[in-house]
Parts: C-alpha cells; sequence; structure tokens
C-alpha cells in the first residue's frame, strides 16, 4: 500500500517524498509529537512529555531535565512556525497557562484556575480537601504537610479560600514559571509575539481549545467532490471504470466516514491530505488499482474498482491508514 504526494514516493529505493502534503504532514507529525511526547534517552523507556495534564488543561511539565536542556524553547518555535505555515495550533493548554503565556500578569493568570489545571493528581486531591466546609484529621494533616513542602502557611477557619488559591497557584503556575519562559523565547525567535502580546482576540486561534478541532462524519461528506460519470471521455474504454462500481466503492467510502470514530476520521484525513485539519476540497476518484492511494498534494483519495463487499473494503482501507505513522512509504 502507498501513500503518494505529487508523484514522489519514499520507497524501498530512497526516493524522498516532497510536496505540500509531505509538508502537511511533517507539521502534524510535529505538534502532535509536542502532546504525545518524544523518544528522547533521559533515562525512561517511555516517551518524554513536554506537557502533563489532562485534555484542555494541559501545563508545562516541571521536571528539570526538560528545563535545562531547553526542549521547551523548541516547543516555542514548533508552535510558531506551524502557525506561519497555517498548520496545526497547539491545542488543549490550561486557559490560565495561555493567559500566561501571551504576557498576562499571573495575578490575572490565577484567577481563572480550576482543580482540573492540576496535572498532579494527589496535590489535586489535597488542594481540593480545602473545598470542605470541615477537615477531618487526617486531611488537615495532608494539607498542612503540602503547606510546609511550599513555605505556606497552615489551615485555619478563615484561610481556607485564600489558601486554596496559593496553593492551586503554585501547583499550576509558580512551579513553570521557566519552561513558560522558554516557551515565550521560542515563539519570539518566530516572529509571532507581537501578534500574541497585542492582540489578545486572536490568541484562540493559535492556542484554541481541543474541542473545536474535532472532525464529524457529515463535515467530511459535506467536503467531498463525488466523482461524476463521464459519458464524452476519450480515455480507452478498457480503463474505464463502470459506473455501477463507481456507486458502489463511494457508497462504501461513505458508509466508512458515517461509522467512524473520531480517530479513525483523523487517520482518514492524515492519509489523504497529510494532516487532520478540516479541508474543503477532498476529492475522490474510483480507479483499477489494487490497494487505496492518497495523492496528498492534490487532497485526492483513489480508490481501488474491485471490491465487491463492504467487509473487504473496510479491511484495505484500515490498512491503509495504518501507514500514517511511517510517513510516505510502502506497508
Amino acid at each position: 500500500m502507498v501513500q503518494q504526494d505529487n508523484g514522489a514516493l519514499h520507497e524501498s529505493d530512497g526516493n524522498a517524498a516532497v510536496g505540500d502534503g509531505v509538508n502537511r504532514h511533517v507539521l502534524s507529525m510535529a505538534m502532535q509529537k509536542l502532546k504525545t511526547g518524544f523518544r528522547i534517552n533521559l533515562g525512561s523507556a517511555a516517551p518524554t512529555t513536554l506537557f502533563d495534564g489532562e485534555k484542555e488543561h494541559r501545563v508545562p511539565s516541571a521536571a528539570a531535565v526538560l528545563r535545562e536542556s531547553n526542549l521547551f524553547e523548541m516547543a516555542g518555535r514548533m508552535i510558531g512556525h506551524s502557525f506561519l505555515h497555517d498548520g496545526f495550533s497547539f491545542s488543549g493548554l490550561s486557559l490560565p497557562v495561555v493567559t500566561l503565556l501571551t504576557g498576562k500578569s499571573i495575578d490575572t493568570a490565577a484567577s481563572a484556575l480550576t482543580l482540573e489545571d492540576c496535572p498532579d493528581t494527589d496535590h489535586r486531591e489535597t488542594i481540593g480537601l480545602l473545598k470542605n466546609a470541615e477537615l477531618t484529621a487526617e486531611e488537615n494533616t495532608k494539607v498542612i504537610d503540602l503547606c510546609l513542602s511550599w513555605d505556606l502557611p497552615f489551615p485555619t477557619s478563615t484561610n481556607c479560600v485564600w489558601l486554596f488559591q496559593e496553593l492551586l497557584t503554585h501547583a499550576v503556575l509558580h512551579r513553570v514559571k521557566q519552561p513558560i519562559k522558554q516557551i515565550r523565547k521560542g515563539l519570539k525567535q518566530t516572529g509571532i509575539w507581537p501578534l500574541l502580546s497585542d492582540r489578545p482576540d486572536v490568541n484562540h486561534l493559535i492556542f484554541p481549545r481541543e474541542s473545536s478541532e474535532e472532525l464529524h462524519p457529515q463535515t467530511v461528506i459535506q467536503s467531498i467532490t463525488w466523482p461524476q460519470p463521464n459519458f464524452d471521455s476519450d480515455e480507452d474504454e478498457d480503463d474505464t471504470v463502470p459506473l455501477e462500481k463507481i456507486i458502489l466503492v463511494t457508497g462504501f467510502l461513505r458508509k466508512f466516514i458515517e461509522e467512524a470514530s473520531p480517530d479513525v476520521l483523523r487517520d482518514l484525513m492524515k492519509f489523504w491530505v497529510g494532516w487532520e485539519l478540516p479541508t474543503t476540497k477532498l476529492n475522490v476518484e474510483v480507479v483499477t488499482s489494487t490497494y487505496p492511494v492518497a495523492l496528498t498534494c492534490f487532497f485526492k483519495l483513489k480508490l481501488p474498482s474491485h471490491y465487491q463487499t463492504y467487509k473487504n473494503f473496510q479491511q484495505d482501507l484500515m490498512m491503509a491508514l495504518s501507514s500514517i505513522s511511517s510517513g510516505f512509504g510502502l506497508v
């Protein structure tokens, strides 16, 4: 199975893939790595993640080894260059982190904090205890231990609201001051810092919510230009795919899209055009071939005409989608 771009293939003979589709693939892969982690030998077999926390509440990691490696400066450059090339924005950051990252004060950022912004679940649970009307002896001890470790006063009957905010601010913002400075430095190197600092109305474009990037089956289907019969074609009739086969195979594709999970839809878009951003230029062609092929520069998906059952079509297309992580090559 081959994922093809603009006529250039990345095959076993060493030919390099080139074109806009490859650029989209690289930008998509780079921004995905920022979220999921890099394979860097820092003493752990697991991927090295630069950001911690759950969806829509990610914060920079407080790990010292990452700060000392200037990896957050690299992250800032990646975010900036992707934006400049109409690529992916970095979605899912905690809103208070975005506030601090774009030049606002720590007090302004802290006022928008919630417990979900705290990536350490143990700290989150302990800080959340201050929401209770009364603390048991065990709960009070947990809060006191955390206060001692961060040089904050002990809880009293009058300072719980203030202490809750202070502990949460320390857990989320104070511990990541250096990573945020490095990210800002990387952003400045790409030239987009004036836009971030002077135009707060565009911050949501550079740091959007992940929910705004979700793909829906109907959105994809409405963007497709379906193949039309060409009764005046001068092509050899032996190379022309019969209309009934075109209808059958495109019906299989529609069914695949309608039943696809959000993750499968993203993979389909990445195979089809190089990245998973929505586009209105999706083209489909039914051809005489063995496996599905994507010409990502032209937003074109070429589907074989030989399928008789949806099961076989689905199996081959899913196999094609499995090639996206390895790039433009043979499976």
